[in-house]
């Protein structure tokens, strides 16, 4: 089960499990999105390669147009895969 929510007008908060499978269900929240952001991993169990690539496309996107995309409550286990894949070199990430 995965869930995205739009918070606060640029506070996203991810639920449960982020693979391809939602891709569409979250580029069209994250589209909403125009200035700095900030996502919420809390609740998420899993992230994908697509669900990477997704926070890719939304971090380029607002860097592009001078604002920032910060992680905040990332788990021991969505970290890993942050760390593995070397985007927490490219993400700002907050405990």
């Amino acid at each position: 089960m995965f869930n995205i929510s739009l918070q606060n007008k640029n506070e996203v908060l991810l639920s449960g499990r982020f693979d391809a499978a939602q891709s569409d269900k979250v580029k069209g929240i994250m589209d909403e999105i125009s200035g700095d952001c900030v996502v919420n991993l809390r609740d998420l169990e899993y992230i994908s390669s697509a669900g990477l690539g997704s926070l890719l496309n939304l971090y380029m996107r607002l860097k592009n147009s001078g604002h920032s995309v910060k992680l905040i409550n990332m788990n021991k286990h969505v970290r890993e895969v942050f760390k593995y894949s070397k985007l927490d070199d490219v993400f700002t990430i907050l405990e």
